[in-house]
């Protein structure tokens, strides 16, 4: 604000009374404050690893050019490099039936690119690029983070290049239910802003460390917008890069969850007051060969209990897969001690 005794009128123009060297000249440097320092330090220093992504889908039959004939849908995302000989993560719905992929990095180069894996039940996937000496992201580690600190996301909304927003870590430990049914846990709650195409983007701290990879929002609200934290993100990336999968197991059932009564509880001596329902048993699948039979209530697996859908699915890893699992039902008036080989989830194709 200029102060009263430095300004006056010259024949009805507004003028600045006195020399420069009345007031101290101020850069840029010095009117910003420490919030504004830190958001430009880390856009500063993961800039350089955000990319944008566009992907031509496989229209099948939902748009028609004039002539009727099919025609491909574009839509776009974000991501950021892993390693500097090219591997970019991303999400997994960015890319979901991709047919072509165009990676376009913080100089303006363009560069095709071709999934590595993908992850649905995650929704994350690694594409890679021919390119050399990449600036990779610095990841940081989502388990040290604290509901409150700075929040930074960068991205591409709606195809604006390198946009960044700022907010703040809103919660910890949220669950997202995946397009594949499963639930993602760890998930990062941020008021950080995030629009259609910030999806695949990072999440960064005041470091420019990546926490979280940005990948949903409810558009109803304001605020809400989720990121999956990078501690998970790591573990998938390294699965879908030198395996190019996530393996998972299955039992073999469908099932809802169920109150159970409070004599059935104190009868059995059960663990929680609910159950997992068998609502249906596949045929051959590991479930029906291990004697479990609709109508019986999962309440235990592998030693834990399994109170709903959820906590089976946390339980059934890669490591569950071909190997004999001691599997706990309640049928009718009895509790039954079976043992069940889970197998591993098959592939239903590319998404």
């Amino acid at each position: 604000m200029v102060r009263p005794h430095l300004v006056k009128f010259n024949e009805g123009k507004l003028e600045l009374n006195g020399s420069d060297q009345d007031e101290p000249v101020l850069t840029d440097e010095d009117l910003m404050d420490n919030y504004s320092k830190a958001i430009t330090y880390a856009a500063s220093v993961a800039g350089s690893s955000v990319v944008g992504i566009r992907v031509s889908q496989s229209g099948r039959g939902r748009r028609r050019r004039a002539s009727g004939t099919p025609r491909d849908d574009v839509g776009s995302g974000s991501g950021f490099v892993l390693t500097p000989d090219g591997y970019v993560l991303t999400n997994s719905h960015v890319v979901d039936h991709a047919k072509r992929i165009e990676v376009t990095l913080s100089d303006a180069n363009r560069y095709n690119a071709h999934v590595v894996g993908d992850d649905p039940d995650t929704d994350l996937a690694v594409i890679r690029i021919d390119a050399p000496n990449l600036a990779a992201a610095r990841l940081g580690d989502s388990r040290v983070i604290r509901v409150g600190q700075l929040a930074i996301a960068i991205g591409n909304p709606y195809g604006f290049d390198f946009t960044v927003t700022a907010g703040v870590i809103s919660a910890l430990g949220r669950s997202l239910r995946s397009r594949t049914g499963r639930l993602i846990d760890n998930i990062i709650q941020t008021d950080a802003a995030l629009n259609p195409g910030n999806s695949g983007g990072p999440l960064v701290n005041s470091r420019g460390q990546v926490i979280a990879v940005n990948t949903a929002i409810i558009r109803p609200a304001q605020g809400l917008c989720f990121a999956i934290a990078i501690t998970t993100a790591k573990f998938v990336a390294g699965k879908l890069i030198t395996e190019g999968k996530v393996r998972r197991s299955f039992i073999g059932v469908a099932g809802q969850v169920i109150r159970l009564h409070r004599r059935t509880v104190r009868y059995h001596k059960l663990q929680n007051d609910s159950a997992i329902l068998v609502a249906s048993v596949e045929e051959e699948g590991p479930a029906e060969r291990a004697g479990v039979r609709e109508g019986d209530l999962i309440v235990g697996f592998d030693g834990s209990a399994v109170p709903d859908i959820d906590d089976l699915h946390r339980v059934l890893t890669e490591e569950k897969i071909g190997v004999e699992v001691p599997i706990e039902v309640v049928r009718r008036t009895q509790k039954l001690g079976l043992v069940i080989v889970p197998a591993e989830v098959r592939p239903i194709g590319r998404r």
